[in-house]
């Protein structure tokens, strides 16, 4: 079944919290779609993410690479930035599906570009502006899904 909770992001460190927050309640592996404008803070939550499960480095956009793999101690995360995907069946030429085991957590940004060469996500997430700060959706997708989004909403 599938939930939907939304929050107000009042800066840069909320969204990173927020991806921090998110990053903890991932047991396992997770598939997460991010959708917003340019700008909106996809990428910021990302970093969130990453940083949660450990990473103490830089996190960049892999818009030009397509995909930044972070090999953690406690997680295989991998970013996707399919903005500038010309063709969805470049995916399949880089090895898209090695990327998506079931205990990888991949964040991808801008899915829409990936067609059926990505795997159905568990969260759905979209950034929007709201004057200077953000507004975050979560949705569940999955059951897997559906237990983060849960446990998020206690917060």
């Amino acid at each position: 079944m599938a939930h939907t909770v939304g929050f107000q992001l009042a800066d840069e460190a909320a969204t990173v919290k927020m991806g921090n927050q998110l990053a903890e309640l991932m047991e396992q592996g997770a598939v997460i779609y991010l959708h917003g404008d340019l700008g909106a803070g996809k990428t910021t939550l990302t970093r969130g993410v990453i940083q949660g499960f450990g990473h103490q480095g830089k996190v960049k956009s892999p818009t030009y690479t397509l995909v930044e793999p972070y090999e953690l101690a406690t997680a295989n995360v991998y970013h996707f930035d399919l903005y500038r995907l010309g063709d969805p069946e470049e995916l399949e030429y880089m090895g898209i599906r090695d990327y998506f085991s079931p205990t990888a957590i991949c964040v991808v940004e801008w899915p829409e570009k990936g067609g059926e060469f990505i795997p159905t996500p568990d969260l759905d997430i979209t950034l929007r502006y709201v004057g200077e700060a953000r507004e975050i959706e979560i949705k569940s997708i999955s059951p897997r899904g559906d237990s983060i989004v849960e446990k998020i909403s206690s917060y």
